[in-house]
């Protein structure tokens, strides 16, 4: 009789359960929200009436919901008692309450000046959600992690664009577990750069396989500095701000890093594949 079944699909147990909706063992699966989001962000292309980071808002909010927050703060003090390079960081408590006129005094080439470089010209924001004083382990790691964003960008060789965006995703996906001990808090700790990672692969694979290449260079100088360098995401960068940016690098334990530019990959990836982009660049 097993021979009649396909190879791939031999030891699939049916499983019965008076339920009239989706019951899984996932937490993740269960949950109808997060369903939809990531069929969404995996499969669609991009468009201007949902730019990408509005997808990112949206899953702030069914995070959120998932999540064990007591269990989480316990796993936090349960690593703070084994990983004093982590306890001294959260004794420590710092983080920034800078504004963009703040980095007009440092010179180029410096973090601080290439930092008020891009940002001025790309007419970012540095506050991309509304402050307030962290009360938890948690929003006091999800506060820092979101202040020195930017810097990780430039620190790992990440270009601020689409593409470039996957750098300090894996960089992150791979320092965190690199120092955290505790691979279930690290996972927690990475959620956000998981899923936001998934729309760059996944949908650049379906659609724009023109700069899946630029993808994965991304992805692979993510993984190699995380892997290399020292545990960035707990460093006061502050204190690097008026060096240039090789100096910056070795005062905060980066390395292996190099500038990626993927401007014109980005570009191309976020006006849905516009050859001209990619033509207009070669040329």
């Amino acid at each position: 009789m097993s021979d009649d079944i396909p190879y791939l699909f031999r030891g699939v147990m049916p499983v019965e359960t008076p339920s009239s909706v989706l019951v899984s063992s996932s937490k993740y699966l269960n949950n109808p929200r997060l369903r939809e989001w990531l069929a969404m962000i995996l499969l669609r292309r991009n468009g201007s009436d949902l730019p990408p980071p509005a997808e990112m808002y949206e899953f702030m909010g069914i995070l959120d919901q998932l999540r064990d927050f007591d269990q989480i703060e316990e796993m936090i003090t349960a690593e703070r008692k084994v990983n004093p390079e982590f306890d001294a960081w959260f004794n420590e408590g710092f983080h920034s309450t800078y504004a963009i006129a703040d980095f007009k005094q440092y010179d180029p080439g410096s973090l601080g000046g290439i930092f008020y470089t891009w940002i001025t010209e790309g007419n970012y924001e540095i506050q991309i959600t509304p402050w307030q004083e962290p009360k938890t382990q948690l929003e006091f790691f999800n506060l820092r992690a979101g202040q020195t964003h930017d810097f990780e960008h430039i620190l790992t060789g990440g270009g601020f664009n689409f593409m470039g965006e996957l750098v300090p995703y894996w960089y992150r996906l791979t320092n965190t577990f690199k120092f955290i001990q505790n691979p279930d808090l690290a996972a927690e700790l990475c959620m956000m750069y998981i899923f936001g990672s998934l729309r760059y692969t996944v949908r650049t694979l379906l659609h724009y396989p023109q700069v899946w290449m630029t993808a994965v260079k991304c992805i692979e100088q993510g993984i190699k500095v995380g892997k290399a360098s020292d545990a960035l995401f707990m460093k006061t960068l502050e204190t690097a701000f008026h060096l240039p940016l090789e100096e910056a690098r070795a005062a905060l334990g980066v390395r292996e890093a190099v500038f990626l530019d993927t401007h014109a990959e980005g570009m191309f990836w976020a006006s849905d594949g516009k050859e001209e982009l990619l033509r207009e660049a070669a040329e």
